[in-house]
């Protein structure tokens, strides 16, 4: 199977996730960029409102696609050191890469959110959503963060990720709802037709509406 697009596999990874719909509990997170369109639909099929979670990978210097770790919102880092140690990449190196991403962090963080706080997620279930899975070291920086800010319960969900990368998951988060488990994998992108960058401004309206798809359903609710 192939996406179209983002939205198209939020639609259809929302039809997985169905046991969460309609609960006061529930928050959606998303990773910047290529998780928002995915999880707008998911929030939306599932009515439950939407949020972003910053993190950024670390790519090896001259083979950036290959992560060597990455850091979320909340002064977290994680490190792959089976990367690290099989290229020998030396301290001042990571230094400098997790110092620069850090800066692109905060530049989204203001540029995503402004001047509004993070959600409380606190006692919360949270499903934590991206486009896809490869190595996962991405989302494992997400939910290692989110597990500091105590919610009760998080659930990983992508439409896409191999069988192995889930499985590790299932160890490391509450639940993991992967749509599509291809093998061989060979790369997120490869399941979308259409898999070409999310902008900053794409974030921005697809958050903007959702607030208002919220806002407007509550006052007809009430």
């Amino acid at each position: 199977m192939l996406f179209e697009d983002r939205h198209h596999a939020g639609r259809h990874l929302a039809e997985k996730l169905m046991t969460y719909a309609n609960r006061d509990d529930v928050t959606v997170l998303a990773l910047p960029r290529g998780g928002v369109p995915v999880a707008f639909e998911v929030a939306k099929k599932l009515n439950a409102p939407l949020d972003v979670f910053l993190v950024r990978k670390l790519g090896v210097p001259g083979q950036e696609e290959l992560a060597m770790g990455a850091i979320a919102s909340g002064g977290i880092r994680v490190l792959n050191d089976d990367v690290v140690n099989y290229l020998g990449i030396p301290t001042p190196v990571i230094e400098a890469v997790a110092s620069q991403e850090q800066r692109e962090l905060e530049r989204r963080e203001r540029s995503y959110r402004g001047d509004a706080p993070p959600p409380d997620v606190k006692g919360r279930t949270v499903i934590l959503i991206d486009d896809g899975l490869a190595t996962g070291s991405t989302m494992r920086a997400a939910a290692a963060a989110l597990r500091g800010l105590r919610p009760a319960h998080i659930v990983v969900a992508v439409p896409v990720a191999p069988p192995e990368t889930c499985d590790e998951f299932r160890e490391e988060v509450d639940e993991i709802v992967c749509a599509l488990t291809p093998q061989p994998f060979h790369g997120v992108g490869l399941w979308y037709r259409d898999f070409s960058q999310t902008t900053d401004e794409e974030v921005q309206e697809l958050l903007r509406r959702a607030t208002e798809d919220r806002e407007h359903a509550f006052s007809h609710a009430t």
